[in-house]
């Protein structure tokens, strides 16, 4: 349909971020350090946010759009609450562990159980530890009877960048977004999270973009049960569990989404 919706100037945008926060219907967010309209069916015309750009480059411009939706506009901005939320939570706990040296998760540190920490150097996700467990396997262990345990990946691939959007085996399951590193620390992962559901793989930290929108995908055009997000207890894990929350509010769908975080050393704390 043809209305008025704004146009922002990117040339003139200098990334102050003021008429995001003018903006009641979350229709502007800031990328990469330029204002830009997110969505047509955001904005409702009415232009609050133009007094508050000091540059002028927010103007109207009459075209083609998307009618003005309020039910999007209030799943998008129960989405970025949550999100905020979450990223506070997660900040608390940054702020709680982060060294004078920067990021708290490339941090290097020994991880024996009554071993001094050697000086904090960055992120508490990445830093070097040393895993002390009862019962370690030795060479003369019989590892390989291990090995004969059923896997419970239903589908491949199983990183996020690469699964398909739709595909019959997401039909009437559990949809399990695990973090790549949660897994390896648990040792029961296959059994106890991964069984009966289909299993999707990513690390926000390592990977480029965002899952935001891929996940919105899978979940709007599959008969998806449930949504757990399986997580590690460090800051950068956050950026996965924020997505699939974007995710499951911007479809509309009434799907439980549940968190499970996880220790270093595999245990469940959250």
């Amino acid at each position: 349909m043809l209305r008025t919706v704004i146009q922002i100037d990117e040339e003139k945008c200098t990334g102050c971020r003021l008429c995001v926060d003018a903006c009641h219907e979350g229709a502007i967010g800031m990328v990469n350090g330029k204002a830009r309209l997110l969505r047509d069916d955001y904005c409702d015309g009415l232009g609050d946010c133009l007094p508050a750009c000091p540059t002028g480059a927010i103007t109207f411009i009459e075209r083609e759009a998307a009618a003005y939706d309020e039910h999007a506009v209030a799943q998008h901005l129960a989405a970025r609450a949550a999100a905020e939320q979450i990223a506070e939570d997660d900040l608390d706990r940054t702020v709680a562990e982060l060294s004078p040296s920067g990021c708290p998760g490339s941090r290097a540190r020994l991880l024996a159980d009554d071993a001094p920490s050697p000086a904090a150097t960055g992120c508490p996700g990445s830093r070097a530890r040393a895993l002390s467990h009862d019962e370690m396997p030795t060479p003369t262990d019989d590892v390989f009877a291990v090995a004969e345990l059923p896997s419970r990946l239903m589908q491949w691939p199983a990183q996020i960048k690469l699964v398909p959007v739709q595909a019959p085996y997401y039909n009437g399951r559990g949809l399990l977004i695990a973090a790549d590193c949660t897994a390896f620390a648990c040792a029961s992962f296959h059994e106890r999270f991964m069984n009966g559901n289909v299993t999707i793989i990513g690390c926000p930290k390592l990977d480029e973009g965002t899952y935001t929108d891929k996940l919105a995908a899978i979940i709007a055009g599959n008969d998806i049960t449930s949504v757990t997000v399986a997580r590690m207890e460090v800051p950068c894990c956050g950026g996965l569990e924020r997505a699939a929350a974007e995710a499951v509010a911007q479809t509309g769908k009434d799907v439980p989404l549940n968190v499970v975080t996880f220790s270093v050393t595999g245990d469940v704390i959250a």
